[in-house]
């Protein structure tokens, strides 16, 4: 992948689509360890990293070293955070991420030992050593906590992680997602991942005729998450290929953003045949051939390369008061070429981040320096 300059940082108003959005010649299947069909996937220690009590120690001693530095949580770099064993696994996952299947769990991090707190510390500290934390939100939140806070997708001021709603495959708007669940619901909240490529291999397999409409320009609602005077979409194809149409896919996809972008009257409308491949990426998806249902549990800390692969959520149902619900951490990383980051993975782009308001400044919900 390559990097990006300012000017493609920068929000891109909605242009009308037409056919020269199309590719110039017929689109071509995708090959590699990034293709992949959920149930034969059967050898979790492909993406399963298993921390051993050499490595939770060296988690212990970089917490400690980090307090001994007493810096906020948002000026902790991975040189802040040393994990000399650790790194070395992580940089491996790195080459799984963008490489191989384009997901990897780390599991069992102590969470319900350390605490939210320094939970919170060591998550970050090992995301450093993956990549730069980019804001979630216009008011520059970097770590941000999923969880139910009553809202509703049809809300369009609402986004996903906010709700307790399904949330069907698609991806983020970042280069790498990292979550960490701390507390696990009642009921549901199952998280299900699937190779973007093999998704993109059925639709070119079974409706060749909705093919092209992959690399056509759509838009997504940025639900609120812009400043005043910027547009209140950004625009992509849903699939993009860098190195070429032999190269492997960068998808970008979120069904729920490119409907509700329909309410802004600037946007073209979709099409009946844009609707029809939605509706078949959904279902094969969706699939159990193709899906991957992930055993995630509290501690585990999920890995995914948004390029490659995307992510479902089915809905939950939380704990009563005053037991607390459903809750995770959650980071979106990037590595652009050209930062002069010496610890930054070879292989990330930076997308289409979210930028802070003018008046806001990057924050964590947990800045201030850390207890003891």
């Amino acid at each position: 992948m390559t990097g990006t300059t300012d000017a493609d940082r920068a929000p891109r108003t909605p242009a009308p689509r037409s056919d020269t959005d199309r590719t110039s010649s017929p689109p071509t299947p995708c090959s590699g360890p990034s293709v992949w069909k959920g149930r034969e996937l059967t050898r979790p220690e492909e993406w399963l990293l298993r921390l051993s009590e050499d490595r939770l120690a060296e988690i212990d001693s970089a917490l400690r070293e980090a307090r001994r530095r007493d810096l906020t949580l948002l000026r902790l770099a991975a040189a802040d955070f040393p994990l000399p064993g650790l790194a070395a696994d992580l940089a491996r996952l790195s080459g799984v991420l963008e490489h191989g299947r384009g997901f990897a769990i780390v599991r069992g991090i102590p969470v319900e030992r350390l605490g939210e707190t320094a939970a919170s510390t060591v998550f970050w500290g090992i995301g450093r050593h993956l990549g730069h934390p980019v804001p979630q939100n216009a008011d520059g939140l970097v770590l941000g906590h999923v969880r139910d806070t009553g809202r509703g997708l049809d809300d369009p001021a609402a986004r996903g992680y906010q709700t307790r709603d399904a949330l069907p495959f698609h991806t983020d708007p970042t280069d790498l997602l990292a979550v960490l669940p701390l507390r696990e619901p009642r009921t549901g909240g199952h998280l299900s991942l699937v190779s973007s490529a093999a998704v993109h291999n059925a639709v070119l397999d079974l409706r060749p005729d909705l093919a092209g409409r992959l690399y056509r320009t759509y838009h997504f609602d940025r639900r609120g998450e812009h400043a005043p005077g910027e547009p209140p979409c950004t625009s992509a194809p849903l699939v993009s290929r860098p190195d070429g149409l032999a190269g492997a896919p960068s998808m970008r996809y979120n069904r729920c953003y490119l409907e509700s972008a329909q309410r802004f009257p600037e946007v073209p409308r979709l099409e009946a045949a844009d609707r029809e491949l939605f509706d078949l990426i959904d279902s094969v998806a969706a699939s159990p051939e193709y899906r991957l249902d992930l055993d995630l549990r509290i501690g585990d800390l999920l890995l995914i390369n948004t390029h490659r692969v995307m992510h479902a959520r089915s809905a939950f149902e939380d704990h009563r008061p005053p037991e607390p619900g459903r809750h995770l951490l959650r980071l979106w990383l990037a590595s652009p070429r050209g930062t002069g980051s010496q610890d930054a993975p070879p292989w990330v782009t930076l997308r289409d981040v979210i930028r802070p308001r003018a008046t806001a400044a990057p924050r964590a919900t947990n800045s201030r320096r850390y207890p003891a």
